[in-house]
C-alpha cells in the first residue's frame, strides 16, 4: 500500500500505468465488475476544506471500485470542533477505514497524516502545497487530446505562487520531456525559487513573462489558474493582482489551431465563458477524466493495480 502525497512520489512508470488503466475504464474495454478492486474496503473522504469536483469524483471513483465510503465535510462536523487533536482524528480514520483521502488548508497536513496512519493516504490538496491527483488528471487529459505529453510547449498562466494546482502541474511535467515551459504571472505571483530550481535542474527551457500575449502563438497547452484569494496572506496584495490577466476568445485567435486550454476549476473572471464553445476548451474534459484517474489512484494506493 502506497501514499500519494505529492506527484513527486510517483515514477513515470506508475503514472503511465494509471493512464493505461484509466483508458481501459473510459473505453469500456473491461466490464464494470472487473473493477470491483476495493470490494469490502472503506474509503474515508476527509474534506476539511471546500471542494466540489475533487470530493464528488473521489466519492464516485470509490463507489465504482465497490468500496464503502465515509465522508467528513468541514472540521465543524467532527470532534476537531470539540478540541480533539488532528493526530487523534487521523488515528480514528485509520481504525475505521482502509484508505484515507484528505483535503486540508494547512500545508503538510497530508504528509503528517501519512506518518500517523498505517492505511494509505491520498492528498486531495494541502493548502498551497500539492494536489497530485489533479495533476494526474491534467496530464491524462493532455495525453488523450494531444496523443503525447513529451515534446509539447506549455504555458502556465496566473497564480504560480499560491495555486497548488499550478505547482503540482509543473512538478508533474518533470516526469516527462516538455519542449519548453512558459511561466506567465505578475511579479507577486511568480513561482517560488525552489520550484524554479527543480524545473531548471531538469534542464528544461524555462521562460518567464508577465504577458500571455507574448507566448500565445508558441504553445500547445495553455494551463490557466485563478488567483487564490483565500491563500494570499495580504488582502492588499490580492487587490493589486486581481484581474491582472484574462483569457478571451479574441486572444485565442492568435493561438495555434490545435491549442488546448486547461483549467482545474473553479474559474472566476480569468477565463471567458465564450471559450467554452471553441475547440480549444479542454477543462470539462478534465472533469470527465477525474473519475477514471481517481479510480486508478485509489487502486494503486491500495496495492491492487
Amino acid at each position: 500500500m502506497r501514499d500519494i502525497i505529492s506527484i513527486e512520489d510517483l515514477e513515470r512508470s506508475d503514472i503511465e500505468k494509471m493512464f493505461d488503466a484509466a483508458f481501459e475504464i473510459e473505453s469500456k474495454k473491461l466490464h464494470k465488475s472487473s473493477w470491483c478492486l476495493l470490494k469490502d474496503k472503506t474509503v474515508i473522504l476527509a474534506f476539511f476544506e471546500p471542494s466540489t469536483r475533487t470530493r464528488l469524483s473521489f466519492e464516485l471513483a470509490s463507489k465504482r471500485l465497490c468500496a464503502h465510503t465515509l465522508s467528513v465535510v468541514g472540521e465543524e462536523a467532527i470532534s476537531l470542533a470539540k478540541g480533539e487533536s488532528f493526530r487523534d482524528t487521523i488515528k480514528v480514520f485509520d481504525t475505521l477505514g482502509d484508505l484515507i483521502v484528505i483535503r486540508h488548508s494547512r500545508e503538510g497536513s497530508a504528509r503528517y497524516a501519512a506518518e500517523i496512519a498505517e492505511s494509505p493516504v491520498i492528498n486531495a490538496g494541502d493548502g498551497r502545497n500539492h494536489h497530485p491527483t489533479q495533476s494526474l488528471i491534467d496530464l491524462y487529459t493532455i495525453k488523450k487530446l494531444k496523443g503525447d505529453i513529451d515534446g509539447l510547449s506549455y504555458a502556465v498562466v496566473g497564480d504560480l505562487r499560491y495555486a497548488r494546482t499550478a505547482r503540482s502541474f509543473l512538478l508533474a511535467l518533470t516526469k516527462f520531456k516538455p519542449k519548453s515551459i512558459y511561466l506567465v504571472a505578475p511579479p507577486p505571483l511568480k513561482p517560488p525559487h525552489n520550484l524554479l530550481e527543480k524545473l531548471r535542474n531538469k534542464g528544461f527551457r524555462i521562460y518567464e513573462t508577465e504577458k500571455v500575449e507574448d507566448v500565445i502563438n508558441m504553445v500547445d497547452v495553455l494551463y490557466v489558474t485563478r488567483i487564490q484569494r483565500e491563500r494570499i496572506p495580504d488582502p492588499q496584495e490580492y487587490e493589486r493582482v486581481k484581474g491582472s490577466y484574462r483569457i478571451t476568445r479574441d486572444l485565442l485567435r492568435k493561438a495555434k489551431s490545435d491549442l488546448i486550454v486547461l483549467h482545474p476549476l473553479p474559474r472566476l473572471d480569468e477565463l471567458d465563458i465564450a471559450i467554452d464553445e471553441t475547440k480549444h476548451a479542454a477543462y470539462f474534459e478534465q472533469v470527465k477524466s477525474a473519475v477514471p484517474i481517481r479510480m486508478t489512484a485509489l487502486a494503486w494506493s491500495a496495492g491492487v493495480l
